[in-house]
């Protein structure tokens, strides 16, 4: 006779905080080559809910948190207080655009077609639309990165709810080149997803399509060498 005194299968169980399991593909990825790294998440959302960062924080790692909700960087200065934290949004020149504010702050967005879409077809419904500031990644990046040598970006994440391709494209990608680059391309097939205008746009610039998950592709840049394998 034998006592179990922990099920087996918390033996093997792995912190996973991203909505479809992006953290674990990413930190597959990445380690154990880069232990120690910087990323850039833009869509932040929430410190912990659906964050494909969270678990690289938990690791030791920090970076640029960037969300246009307003008051959405109270709860980033709590519980990622090593993390820059910008309360702003991102587009492709400056000024001020409508955002759109859902009952589920998740899938907040500038993007108004897909906005009104959600709340036609529910179950998430627009509370209030606000006027936001946006910036160009490049410039809110300029102003945020540390000094060079001091961590560089091995990740940038984008999760914007419909309008990925215009936060990507206000990126200088000769300045901030970092090694793996997530975006949101939805429920799209693989061979959807790879010739969707996204990834079209992110082998102009130079990164080769890596894996995707349901609703996000992750690039690698093609200067930098593949991921080894196990």
């Amino acid at each position: 006779m034998f006592i179990v005194r922990r099920r087996p299968t918390t033996l093997f169980n792995r912190p996973c905080f991203a909505q479809d399991g992006e953290d674990q593909v990413l930190t597959s990825l990445l380690f154990p080559s880069e232990e120690k790294g910087f990323y850039v998440d833009v869509g932040a959302h929430h410190p912990m809910r659906f964050s494909n960062t969270y678990l690289l924080y938990r690791k030791g790692w920090r970076g640029v948190n960037i969300d246009a909700a307003p008051g959405s960087m109270r709860l980033f200065r709590k519980y990622r207080p090593r993390d820059i934290n910008i309360e702003s949004g991102v587009g492709l020149v400056p000024g001020t655009i409508p955002f759109y504010v859902f009952s589920d702050p998740a899938v907040n967005s500038f993007d108004q077609e897909l906005s009104k879409s959600r709340d036609a077809e529910g179950p998430h419904r627009i509370k209030e639309v606000v006027d936001v500031q946006v910036s160009p990644l490049s410039d809110l990046i300029r102003d945020h990165l540390p000094p060079p040598g001091m961590d560089y970006p091995s990740v940038l994440n984008v999760d914007v709810e419909g309008l990925d391709l215009e936060v990507l494209q206000s990126n200088d990608w000769t300045a901030f080149r970092p090694r793996y680059v997530l975006a949101e391309t939805f429920n799209l097939t693989i061979d959807e997803a790879v010739e969707c205008p996204v990834s079209v746009f992110m082998a102009s610039v130079g990164y080769r399509y890596m894996a995707k998950t349901v609703n996000t592709s992750f690039y690698q840049d093609s200067q930098a060498s593949p991921p080894k394998p196990w």
